[in-house]
């Protein structure tokens, strides 16, 4: 299995930047797909970016996912911010059915 600890979450305002890491720990990270979601209070959790599924909507052309298999990290650059992308933001890794959840960092955008 592996674990996953997210960070770089804060408070930013409209139109700016942040970068959210994903933290690796485990076996055979390069073989683990991994995704980005987001859940806002009141909301249903909900793909943000996948190195297959692509982006939603609401992101494309703000945000892009990468990775770096010889730090075992998974990295969301944000870029162009906007309020109704606060949201806790999950790191996932899948492999064949089997999912796994980091704890979440908060990404709050507001003046």
């Amino acid at each position: 299995q592996v674990q996953l600890v997210e960070s770089g979450g804060g408070l930013v305002q409209p139109g700016g930047s942040l970068r959210l890491s994903c933290a690796a720990s485990g076996n055979a990270f390069s073989s683990y797909a991994m995704s980005w979601y987001r859940q806002a209070p009141g909301k249903e959790r909900e793909l943000v970016a996948g190195g297959s599924t692509g982006y939603a909507d609401s992101v494309k052309g703000r945000f892009t996912i990468s990775r770096d298999n010889a730090k075992n990290t998974v990295y969301l650059q944000m870029n162009s911010l906007k309020p109704e992308d606060t949201a806790v933001y999950y790191c996932n890794a899948r492999r064949w059915s089997t999912h796994y959840w980091g704890q979440g960092t908060q990404v709050t955008v507001s003046s």
